[in-house]
């Protein structure tokens, strides 16, 4: 008698995920403003390093997750570090007021 498989065959077969241990998230491309944009999502940045999300302009602490976005054509100094639901929200947004660090938020 044979042991019982209890999972698919091709289970082990990485398809839509990263490879371990990339340190990459998951990517997806969307389009925006008529641009495509590469879109992937971070489980947490690494320790002590913060980042400002520029949909909300409030920084993101070490170890949150969040998502990077970039044009599919631009080079790394066109990423941007996103809230997810800040990226969710950017056709929703009106245009950006940039307001001083001491300003009320209403």
């Amino acid at each position: 008698m044979s042991p019982r498989h209890n999972r698919p065959r091709d289970a082990g077969k990485p398809a839509d995920r990263p490879e371990a241990g990339s340190g990459r998230g998951f990517e997806r491309t969307e389009t925006w403003r008529g641009e495509q944009w590469i879109v992937r999502i971070i489980a947490g940045g690494p320790p002590g390093k913060f980042y400002r999300c520029p949909g909300c302009d409030q920084e993101i602490p070490p170890g949150v997750g969040h998502l990077v976005a970039w044009p599919e054509y631009g080079g790394v100094e066109d990423r941007r570090h996103w809230h997810s639901a800040c990226w969710n929200a950017k056709d929703r947004r009106t245009t950006r007021v940039q307001r001083s660090r001491n300003a009320p938020r209403y």
